[in-house]
């Protein structure tokens, strides 16, 4: 029978995350066996999302679109996503209005309040999980990491609970926009595509990132009300 391969944190102490004298580093472990899945794990990605159960990303997913994004097209996706008019129209006019400035080409305003996909990376708050970077590429292993740290209830599952607390765990030092603007981003993602039994799945989240939370909605069979009614 051949050998099971020791993790390496286990043949060398030196490589352990944790600090002693640092409770934090205990209460929020980090996976440290993500290559076992995961090419290059800690190598940001520009076009996919992957995780332990997908190393390749969503199959068949592609990136086509004109790259701008209008509010009557966030609208029109909050509806298919199952929100009600006045939460769609609320929501798309705080993105859009959100995150139009910093994304455009030029220096004067549009009161269309375009969202130029190209500029994105413009419009990251702070106070975030960083599983996009500066530049919007995808990290594997702070996306893992949001699981080991916060996922007490179930391992690729969180609570609405520990969605607060992993909230709370990304505040960074008076940055009150990115205080607020973390905090809705993940209670819309929880009211849209937690379970019946009140937990956010990794997958749903995974699909976020990656652009394909409709469709995975749609495969799930979610209930054909709105979530909020």
């Amino acid at each position: 029978m051949a050998a099971v391969e020791a993790n390496p944190v286990e043949r060398n102490p030196e490589l352990s995350p944790v600090a002693p004298l640092a409770p934090v580093t205990i209460d929020r472990p980090v996976r440290t066996d993500l290559e076992t899945s995961i090419p290059k794990p800690y190598m940001v990605r520009g076009l996919v999302a992957v995780d332990m159960d997908h190393p390749d990303g969503t199959p068949g997913r592609n990136h086509h679109d004109n790259g701008i994004i209008y509010p009557w097209e966030t609208y029109a996706g909050l509806r298919k996503l199952g929100f009600n008019i006045v939460v769609s129209l609320l929501l798309a006019l705080f993105i859009n209005v959100g995150l139009s400035y910093p994304t455009l080409p030029g220096w004067f305003p549009s009161l269309l309040f375009p969202i130029y996909i190209s500029n994105i990376h413009r419009a990251k708050h702070g106070s975030a999980s960083e599983t996009y970077d500066r530049e919007g590429r995808y990290s594997p292993v702070n996306f893992e990491n949001m699981f080991s740290k916060y996922g007490r209830t179930c391992p690729d599952k969180l609570t609405l609970r520990e969605l607060w607390d992993m909230t709370e765990g990304n505040r960074e030092v008076f940055d009150f926009f990115g205080w607020i603007a973390n905090k809705v981003e993940w209670g819309a993602l929880y009211v849209l595509a937690s379970d019946q039994d009140g937990l956010l799945s990794k997958e749903a989240i995974r699909r976020c990132y990656d652009g394909s939370l409709f469709e995975y909605c749609a495969k799930m069979q979610m209930q054909p009300q709105a979530k909020i009614d």
